[in-house]
């Protein structure tokens, strides 16, 4: 199921973009029964990167954070697992805390941060969920105090700045808008490029399972522009500066990274021509090129 791909790309996603911020732990094991939260994030003490360019997902990353993305509309079910997890989580905390003869101060103390692309109006009740407009946007609502829990409905939320970095992580035109948005950034934004990487590899493992969903189609669609835009530039920044460069930014772009195991197969791409390496660099997975190239050392 593509769903699956989905929120592979949620969690990868929000890792690359808080990473500069703080340790994350994805996915971050829960004691007792077998469990697991996406994605744990515990802050630095000082940040790297003005955390004001992360509009009101940088006000989520001030304490210690549990982000529970998911692909379709959050049940009940699945609310009240997350917040068994974070309950274990918290226990965890407190024995250490006791253990260690102190406490745990208020701003140490996780907050959960569920993300679903809608709720109903319902589900928001039977959780005591609110509003709390006068801080934050349409769309956060906050559970009682004690729970310290935030469900994020991302379709409900405004279109700005502030919000951009959590509409990505929506369907259907809230994501198109977002990815938009995205794309007329200045290219000089420090999550841009990151976020290109990793919806051109969401592009990739969609069409490698071939989808027959209409929105997983169209998402595939959206995204192709982009990848070709991206593909042209690592093109001609390596073309400016020779073959190599061509090699190391083709890498780049489909990986995140050109690590050693990479790096020990740019001498054998480089003994085939540009119009025959190209294709290659772009189609095969990183084992089958490394696997085709290894050897030729």
């Amino acid at each position: 199921m593509t769903r699956f791909i989905h929120d592979q790309f949620a969690k990868d996603y929000l890792e690359e973009l808080l990473t500069p911020y703080g340790t994350i732990q994805s996915p971050r094991r829960v004691a007792g029964e077998v469990r697991q939260v996406d994605l744990w994030f515990s802050p630095k003490s000082e940040f790297t990167l003005p955390p004001d360019s992360l509009g009101i997902l940088a006000r989520a990353i001030a304490t210690p954070a549990i982000f529970e993305p998911f692909r379709n509309p959050v049940t009940a079910d699945e609310i009240s697992d997350c917040l068994l997890k974070l309950l274990e989580i918290r226990g965890e905390l407190q024995r250490e805390a006791n253990r260690n003869r102190g406490s745990i101060a208020e701003e140490g103390k996780p907050k959960l941060w569920i993300l679903t692309p809608t709720a109903s109006e319902n589900l928001l009740q039977e959780f005591g969920a609110t509003l709390d407009l006068e801080y934050w946007p349409m769309g956060v609502y906050f559970l009682p105090p004690q729970l310290r829990t935030v469900i994020v409905v991302i379709h409900q939320l405004p279109r700005n700045l502030d919000t951009l970095w959590l509409r990505v992580l929506g369907r259907g035109k809230v994501q198109a808008q977002a990815i938009n948005e995205i794309e007329q950034l200045p290219p000089d934004n420090p999550f841009r490029a990151n976020a290109f990487i990793l919806l051109n590899r969401l592009k990739a493992d969609l069409e490698s399972k071939q989808s027959s969903s209409l929105e997983d189609r169209e998402l595939i669609m959206r995204l192709s522009p982009l990848f070709d835009q991206q593909l042209e530039s690592a093109k001609l920044s390596g073309l400016q500066q020779g073959e190599r460069l061509v090699v190391e930014n083709l890498l780049r772009f489909r990986f995140g990274a050109v690590d050693p195991e990479l790096t020990l197969i740019i001498d054998s791409v480089l003994s085939l021509p540009p119009s025959e390496f190209t294709p290659l660099l772009m189609q095969l997975s990183r084992e089958e090129l490394i696997d085709r190239f290894r050897n030729n050392n």
